[in-house]
Parts: C-alpha cells; sequence; structure tokens
C-alpha cells in the first residue's frame, strides 16, 4: 500500500509541477522570441527610413555605410533594392538573387504581409527575415530586407529554460520527499494495526500505539487494543469455565461412581437398568476426561502462540510405541494392526511426545473401533524437506465427504448401526492438538475403500 501511495503523490507532484513549469518554458519562449521580433523591426524601420532618404535624395551613400556598419557590428545581412528591384545595398553576404530575398522582395512589391517569426527554442537555428516596403501609401520606392540570427536568441532561450527546469526539478524533489514523508505517516499506523490483528490472532495482546497517523487511525488503534483485550478476556473465561466445570464435576461424579458401585451387590441378576446406569457413568467420566483435555489443548495453544517452549520428539519412535500397544486392543476386535516399516533414521518433530502419543491413540482407538471385524489397519510416515506426516490407514467403511468434513467438530459422532458410543472429542482433540504445534490433520478417503487420516507437523530445525 506504501508504494501504491507513493506513486499517487509522486505523480500528483510532477503533474503540478509539469502544470506549471510547462507553459512558464512557453511564456519564456514567446517572451525572448517578441524581443527579437521588436528589436528586429525597429532597425528595418530605420532603414526603411534611410531608403526613403536616399530614393529622395538620389544620394545612397550614407544608406550603404549604415548598412556595413549594421552587418559588421550584429553579423546580419541587409539587402535594400529600388522599385526597379535594383539593388542600392547588400551588406552582411545577402544579396538581392538569393531565393528567399527574391521572393520576399517580389511579396513585399505586391503589399504582402509578411511571414510571422516562429516562436524560438534552444535548438532554433534557422534564421529569421524581415521585409518592409519603402513608400507612403499605395505607392512602393523600394524593399528592406533583414536577415536576423536567431543563435543569441536561442541560447537565451536554453539559458532559461535550464533555470525554470532547475527549480522545477528542485520542487520536483522537495514534493517527492514530501510525499515520503506523509506516505510513511500514513501507512506506518497500518503496519502496526496489521500486527496488532495479527498479533490477537496468533494469541498475543496486541499493542498498537495510539499517537501517530491520522486521527481516525489513532481512533482505530484504540479500538483494535480494546479488541484483543475483549478477545482474550473472552477465550481465557471460555477455558477456564471448560476446565473448571469438568474440575468440579468430577468429585460429584466419582462419588457416583462409588455408590452406582456399591449397588452391585444389591443387584438382583443381570438388571439391564443397572447396566445402563454403569455405562452412562462411564460415558460420563469419558466425556468430563475429554472436555478437560479439550481445555488443556486450547490452553497449550495460547501458551505456543505466545511463546512457550518448543519441545520436539522422535515421530517414528512414539508410532512404533503406540502401534505395539494397541495391537492386542486390535486383535480382540478383529481387525489387523500392521506396524509401521522400519526406518533406520529418526525423525524429530515440533510436539510433545505425550501429545504426538494422544493424537496417535485417538486416530487408532477410531480405527479399531470403526473399521470393523475383519479390517486392516496400516500405519506409515513420510518425511519431507520441513514436514513429516504419519498415516493411519483403515479399509473398513470410511465417512461421506460430508461426514470427513465435519468429523473435527465437538461433540460429533459417526452413525451407522453397531457403531460405538463415544464422547464425540477424540478428533476435536487431536486437531487442536495438531493445529497448536503448526500441523495439519486431514481425513482422507482410502481407497478402494476406508478411511486415512493424516497429520503433518513441521519438523524441528537443527540448531
Amino acid at each position: 500500500m506504501r508504494t501504491r501511495l507513493l506513486v499517487v503523490l509522486v505523480a500528483l507532484a510532477l503533474a503540478v509541477v509539469a502544470a506549471f513549469a510547462v507553459p512558464l518554458l512557453a511564456s519564456t519562449a514567446e517572451q525572448r522570441t517578441q524581443q527579437l521580433v521588436i528589436s528586429r523591426t525597429a532597425d528595418v524601420d530605420r532603414f526603411v527610413v534611410l531608403a526613403q532618404q536616399a530614393v529622395d535624395t538620389r544620394d545612397s551613400a550614407a544608406l550603404v555605410a549604415d548598412s556595413a556598419r549594421y552587418a559588421e557590428l550584429y553579423g546580419e545581412g541587409v539587402v535594400i533594392v529600388d522599385a526597379r528591384r535594383a539593388p542600392l545595398v547588400q551588406a552582411g553576404g545577402l544579396t538581392a538573387a538569393d531565393p528567399a530575398v527574391h521572393a520576399l522582395v517580389e511579396a513585399t512589391m505586391r503589399n504582402e504581409p509578411a511571414p510571422q517569426v516562429g516562436r524560438l527554442g534552444p535548438w532554433s537555428a534557422e534564421p529569421a527575415y524581415f521585409a518592409r516596403p519603402v513608400g507612403t501609401g499605395t505607392r512602393v520606392s523600394g524593399v528592406v530586407v533583414l536577415r536576423a540570427s536567431v543563435t543569441a536568441a536561442a541560447a537565451d532561450v536554453a539559458t532559461r529554460w535550464g533555470t525554470i527546469g532547475a527549480g522545477a526539478l528542485l520542487v520536483a524533489v522537495v514534493f517527492v520527499l514530501l510525499a515520503v514523508v506523509l506516505a510513511r505517516w500514513m501507512v506506518r499506523p497500518l503496519h502496526e494495526l496489521e500486527t496488532g490483528v495479527l498479533a490477537v490472532a496468533a494469541g498475543h495482546r496486541a499493542h498498537v500505539p495510539e499517537r501517530t497517523g491520522p486521527r481516525e487511525l489513532r481512533v482505530l488503534a484504540g479500538e483494535v487494543n480494546r479488541m484483543s483485550e475483549a478477545v482474550l478476556e473472552a477465550a481465557d473465561q471460555q477455558h477456564r469455565l471448560v476446565a473448571d466445570a469438568s474440575h468440579q464435576l468430577r468429585n460429584p461424579l466419582a462419588a457416583l461412581r462409588l455408590r452406582v458401585d456399591s449397588l452391585a451387590a444389591q443387584v438382583a441378576g443381570d438388571n439391564a437398568t443397572y447396566r445402563a446406569t454403569v455405562a452412562e457413568v462411564e460415558r460420563l467420566e469419558k466425556l468430563l476426561d475429554g472436555l478437560l483435555a479439550l481445555a488443556l489443548a486450547e490452553s497449550t495453544a495460547t501458551r505456543v502462540a505466545a511463546g512457550g517452549a518448543d519441545e520436539a520428539c522422535d515421530l517414528a519412535a512414539v508410532l512404533a510405541e503406540r502401534v505395539d500397544a494397541w495391537r492386542l486392543v486390535a486383535e480382540d476386535t478383529g481387525s489387523t494392526l500392521v506396524p509401521p516399516p522400519g526406518h533406520d533414521e529418526p525423525v524429530t518433530v515440533r510436539c510433545p511426545e505425550g501429545e504426538l502419543a494422544q493424537i496417535l491413540d485417538v486416530l487408532l482407538d477410531n480405527a479399531v473401533h470403526y473399521a470393523g471385524r475383519g479390517a486392516k489397519i496400516t500405519t506409515d510416515w513420510e518425511s519431507g524437506p520441513e514436514t513429516a506426516t504419519l498415516v493411519v490407514r483403515d479399509d473398513g467403511p470410511g465417512l461421506s465427504t460430508e461426514d470427513r468434513a465435519r468429523a473435527t467438530e465437538r461433540f460429533w459422532r459417526a452413525g451407522g448401526e453397531g457403531a460405538p458410543r463415544g464422547t464425540g472429542l477424540g478428533l476435536a482433540i487431536a486437531h487442536q492438538q495438531v493445529r497448536t504445534r503448526g500441523g495439519v490433520l486431514e481425513l482422507r478417503q482410502a481407497l478402494p475403500h476406508g478411511l486415512e487420516a493424516r497429520v503433518t507437523l513441521p519438523l524441528r530445525e537443527e540448531p
């Protein structure tokens, strides 16, 4: 934005300078041209008077001497002819036989106006011609032709134009400097606002200065700071509410579990109501554990965003350990859990070992309980230049496109006949933990059928 603003301001400044400089250049050239015309017209008029006197007295000696002195002094040619076109004066290298002079003499004899002198410029080099008839009224007794050099006038125009150009350049530089200062004054608060908004998005508290820039931006900076406080306070309250509610419910739930367990000896036979009560108590315990885990994951996200410790672990080692822990569970459910291929080199990712183990437990738990009997569950990992990806794939029924999009939402559970009743928090917790560590959790369709879960985490940079 700063570049675009500078371009606009500089273009406007240059346009203003040009709007003043161009007419001034034209006016200067026009003024110097008029000075030349007035000066040479006066000289021609003087020669006309002298020529008339020479015609009247039939003595052209004074006219010839004056023309010679003029040509010697100014270096300009003068030709004066009588009514019969006979030359009375030819000075300064100009002759009546010259085509330009002959054309002017003929036109002047017919009382045609002399051609106008065009506006001079620094590049002008062609001489200017001036012609006036000698005589009174309609009787023309001769013609005076003066060839004026424009070299000195062109040099004057070049000097004046150079002065004007230097002044215009100086003004343009001043305008550009002012544009840079103005653009920085206007854009700097915008950069600070952007930094503040990004800080809020990352879980930091925004500190946008409120004393720089235009008044509107200062007001906006204050609003961003207040918004930052409100957002962080709301997030903190939300996390505390979930954590406190889960923690406060744990004691009454533990007491309820003890009372339910104590009733087991007093319940006769296989009582369906008692079994349902126990199942609901177990489900409540799992739900509270999930809420506590989710609150912990969200608080960890805030801590990491604020610059918390950057822990790491060996992805391949954690994957192999969790697969080994889940192998017996998979066999009990009638599925086969295939361990990952052996890899010699360690893969260190930016994620604590405990969190990565929790993420893998969620993925393996879902694969074992939802893929169905006879399902084959495979695990693997792959490493890239900046990230590593672990893969848990099964050949079970999988999920539809709509279900895969909602699978990481809180309390969402996959339906279907015979599906186990979970809390709907497992994938939500795993998704939050992966995102906290700068990674991505993806659910894809496995071919020809089944579900593929991919967790991509950044590698730890080597010191």
